[in-house]
């Protein structure tokens, strides 16, 4: 896949892989039990070998909205921000504030442990059915809040699969 790179301001998005990203942290789209996964939470498990399972064991799990961190292992990145996405029902069940707290929960808990940069993928878009759209906008919007309100933050990125989800991240860029 060909890397692109849009930017503005504090916020950037890329295409690609998130798992190779030398960064502070990245996040996780976890599930409840912290325990890996498919998707990008399978991938994250498998890049950092099995001392982050080890270390997720310990935690307790994670409810929807929630962020919790652990080392990054044998990832470039030195930590990993764990947060659990709402699957989507139709909307009329909280998912967009559950999903807003993710983002803020986690940059939140980035600002706790001094962490500067930080690294999103698109929460809940794969096997929990969130709307790309409206997934893009609650992630973008969110961000920006966060971002206003508070200077730790030295750089956010979006750090997508694929040129569908680039794209429509890129609109709300």
């Amino acid at each position: 896949m060909r890397k692109k790179v849009k930017s503005l301001g504090k916020i950037d998005i890329v295409c690609g892989d998130i798992t190779n990203l030398e960064i502070d942290v990245i996040v996780n789209a976890a599930n409840t039990t912290l325990l890996g996964g498919g998707g990008i939470d399978g991938a994250i498990h498998r890049a950092a070998g099995p001392e982050l399972l080890a270390e997720c064991r310990t935690l307790g799990g994670c409810q929807p909205g929630e962020a919790k961190i652990t080392r990054g292992y044998h990832l470039p990145a030195r930590f990993v921000i764990h947060t659990v996405g709402p699957i989507w029902h139709g909307g009329k069940h909280e998912e967009a504030e559950t999903l807003a707290n993710c983002y803020r929960n986690s940059l939140q808990l980035a600002v706790e442990n001094g962490i500067k940069t930080v690294a999103f993928p698109a929460i809940s878009c794969g096997a929990y059915g969130y709307p790309i759209q409206a997934a893009a906008q609650i992630a973008m919007n969110t961000t920006r809040e966060f971002l206003a309100t508070n200077d730790k933050i030295d750089k956010v990125i979006f750090v997508l699969w694929g040129e569908e989800f680039y794209e429509v991240w890129r609109q709300f860029l």
